[in-house]
C-alpha cells in the first residue's frame, strides 16, 4: 500500500499554507492566551493598551495597531510620562492640554507625571502586545533600555522609590486576629488571614481559589490544602501545602458555622450569618484594611501584606530559604530575598553591635 496515496488531502477539508495562520486557528490561539492569562492581568493588560491607543491618537492623530510602535514612539512616552530634573525644576513633555484630555476621557486617572513602576509596566505590555503581532518590540532596543535605566537612577538620585506594602509579621497579624470577634464574619476572616499567611503567603486569588475538596485532614491538628493553576504555576499541577496549628482550628470553626461542603472555601457572609457566593480577590483586599483599620494599625495595608509578611516573619525566625520558597512558589529568589533578608536582619547580631554580649 502507498502510505503517500492514503495521506492525500480530503477534498472537503481546505488545504491550508504552513507558512500561515488560518483565521479559526488564529482565533483559538487567542481564545488559548485569553483562558489561560488570570483574570487581574487581562484587566491590567486591557487598562494600559487602552492608554497607549488614547495617548497615541491624541500625540500622533492615527490608530493605534495597525503597524509597530517605533523606537522614537516609545521614547517620546518614556519622556511624557517620567519626570526629570531640569533647570526650572521637575519637569516631563506630556503637554497640559493632552493631559487634561486624557484625564477627561477616563483614561488617566489624574493630571501629572506616572510612576517609574506604572511606565514599566505599559512598556511591557506593548512588548507583549508586539509579540502577539509577531513584531520586534521598541522596548528591546537599546535606546529604550539605557533610557529607562538612566530615569530610573535619576529618579532614586532624588529620593524617588518605589512605595511597597506594609508586611505584615507575627504582630500585627495576632492584632488583626484579635478583632475577628464579631459572629461568622469574624470567624471567616480568621481562618482567611491564617490560611493566606500561614498557609505560604497565598496571593488573594490563590485564596479564592481554595474549595472545601482541596482540604484534606491528616489529623486533629494537621491539615493540608492543594494548590492547582496559579500564577507561578501556569500548568495547575495539584501541590499540596500544610496546615498546622491554630490555621486548623481557624478553618474548622468557621466551616462547622456555615455548614461548608462544597463549592468555595471562603464566602460572603450574609447579615444573617449565613454563607453566600465565593469571595473575589478584591473583597480579599478589604478584608486585610478593614481589619488593620479595626486594630489601628499604622501602615499601607494590602492582600499582599500577607505574602511578603509571610516571608519577612520566616525570615526573622531563621526559618531556610529553600524551605520558605517551597511554601510560596517564589520562582526568582531575587524577588523573595528582599523581603526575607528585611527579616533575617531583625535578629541579626550585626544590628545591635553595642549590645552586651
Amino acid at each position: 500500500m502507498n502510505i503517500l496515496h492514503e495521506l492525500r488531502p480530503l477534498a472537503s477539508v481546505p488545504v491550508l499554507d504552513p507558512a500561515l495562520l488560518d483565521a479559526a486557528g488564529a482565533r483559538a490561539a487567542q481564545e488559548f492566551v485569553a483562558d489561560g492569562t488570570p483574570a487581574n492581568t487581562a484587566r491590567s493588560y486591557a487598562s494600559a493598551l487602552r492608554y497607549w491607543a488614547a495617548w497615541y491618537a491624541l500625540r500622533y492623530g492615527q490608530v493605534l495597531g495597525d503597524t509597530p510602535v517605533s523606537v522614537a514612539v516609545a521614547s517620546q512616552f518614556i519622556v511624557d510620562h517620567l519626570e526629570r530634573k531640569a533647570a526650572h525644576g521637575l519637569q516631563h513633555e506630556l503637554p497640559a492640554a493632552l493631559d487634561a484630555r486624557l484625564v477627561a476621557l477616563g483614561a488617566k486617572a489624574k493630571l501629572g507625571a506616572l510612576a517609574y513602576a506604572t511606565v514599566a509596566h505599559r512598556l511591557a505590555v506593548l512588548a507583549k502586545w508586539h509579540r502577539l503581532h509577531d513584531w520586534e518590540p521598541p522596548g528591546d532596543d537599546h535606546r529604550i533600555k539605557t533610557l529607562m535605566a538612566k530615569a530610573r537612577r535619576a529618579q532614586a538620585k532624588r529620593g524617588v522609590t518605589v512605595r511597597k506594602k506594609t508586611a505584615l509579621v507575627a504582630e500585627p497579624l495576632q492584632a488583626m486576629l484579635a478583632t475577628c470577634t464579631d459572629g461568622v464574619r469574624g470567624l471567616r476572616d480568621r481562618a482567611l488571614l491564617l490560611l493566606a499567611w500561614s498557609g505560604g503567603g497565598r496571593r488573594r486569588s490563590e485564596v479564592v481559589g481554595i474549595q472545601i475538596d482541596d482540604i484534606r485532614r491528616l489529623g486533629p491538628t494537621t491539615w493540608t490544602y492543594a494548590l492547582g493553576h496559579t500564577k507561578t504555576n501556569a500548568t495547575g499541577g495539584r501541590r499540596e501545602k500544610p496546615l498546622r496549628g491554630e490555621v486548623v482550628l481557624a478553618l474548622e470553626a468557621w466551616i462547622e458555622a456555615v455548614q461548608l461542603t462544597e463549592g468555595a472555601l471562603f464566602r460572603r457572609v450574609y447579615r444573617n450569618g449565613r454563607a453566600g457566593a465565593a469571595l473575589t480577590p478584591d473583597q480579599v483586599a478589604r478584608i486585610v484594611q478593614r481589619r488593620a483599620t479595626l486594630a489601628e494599625l499604622p501602615g499601607d495595608w494590602a492582600a499582599h501584606s500577607l505574602r511578603s509578611g509571610f516571608v519577612t516573619e520566616a525570615g526573622r525566625q531563621g526559618v531556610p530559604l529553600g524551605e520558605v520558597m517551597a511554601m510560596t512558589e517564589h520562582r526568582s529568589v531575587g524577588t523573595v530575598m528582599g523581603y526575607f533578608q528585611a527579616g533575617a536582619l531583625l535578629s541579626s547580631r550585626a544590628t545591635d553591635l553595642l549590645a552586651k554580649k
